[in-house]
């Protein structure tokens, strides 16, 4: 059982297509999850890293850096923000990652001690980086430092009608969700009040793509056609969140990793 769980906004983006508010919101979070648990601290996702507010162009490129209007914050990192709270970061034992894109994965060098969980399929494409897009999305400089990688494969439990879950931690789950990523994975938290946090990622941009039918902005759209992997099981897997969030909404909270309004309503709540 997962003990009190902390909602982190480990990056700030303001991208271009924002300053016209009809074609995407004008602020993008990088929502990630501080999850106590008997054996020290899970980090769901990391947002950037120290490393990247120090070499931003270095560490993503300049197009990517000026496309999402990054605005690199040291205090935003998630190393800063576990200080904050009170921990060490050495408490930091273990990292889910929903995918091994720069915005999720750039803090994985300020816990290099920690197990970083990820599927498996995500870590194959990220070292062979075969396509033009892969080199953009996967920097290896953000896991240069060599992380203790805990590979998941396409095995394991169901839950909730999803297929080959795998237990990666006391009441946290790794959660296939294809599309954007070959890897891609939502990891599903258990709540100590009971229920669930489901974190999907980037199986979708926008709050109103979880109802039916489903809303998205222009600009968030393109983007999600642009960025993604594989789109049929893009598509499926958003069906299948909206199932979800249809039938479990009481039971399950839906989150995605970009959403402000989301962020915003659970910032100030610590279960």
């Amino acid at each position: 059982m997962s003990g009190r769980i902390h909602h982190l906004s480990c990056a700030t983006m303001c991208p271009t297509a924002g300053r016209i508010p009809a074609l995407a919101p004008s602020r993008l979070v990088a929502h990630c999850l501080l999850v106590e648990g008997p054996a020290g601290l899970t980090l769901v996702d990391t947002g950037f890293g120290s490393a990247d507010v120090a070499d931003p162009v270095g560490r993503r490129g300049r197009l990517c850096v000026t496309a999402i209007g990054a605005r690199m914050d040291l205090a935003l990192t998630a190393v800063a923000q576990v200080r904050a709270l009170g921990y060490d970061p050495s408490d930091v034992r273990d990292i889910v990652v929903t995918h091994l894109d720069g915005d999720h994965a750039g803090g994985l060098g300020d816990f290099p001690w920690a197990r970083v969980h990820v599927h498996a399929d995500e870590l194959a494409t990220a070292r062979a980086r075969t396509k033009m897009l892969d080199n953009t999305r996967y920097r290896a400089k953000q896991w240069a430092h060599g992380p203790n990688w805990v590979e998941h494969r396409a095995d394991g439990d169901r839950w909730f009608g999803f297929e080959s879950v795998r237990a990666v931690g006391d009441g946290v789950l790794l959660v296939p969700l294809r599309g954007h990523t070959f890897g891609h994975s939502a990891v599903a938290v258990r709540r100590p009040g009971g229920g669930w946090f489901l974190h999907a990622g980037d199986g979708y941009y926008f709050t109103d793509e979880k109802l039916t039918p489903p809303s998205c902005p222009p600009g968030l759209r393109a983007m999600q056609v642009t960025m993604e992997m594989d789109r049929r099981s893009r598509i499926a897997n958003q069906h299948r969140v909206r199932e979800l969030h249809a039938a479990h909404g009481d039971e399950i909270t839906i989150i995605c990793a970009h959403d402000a309004s989301e962020f915003d309503a659970l910032a100030a709540v610590t279960d």
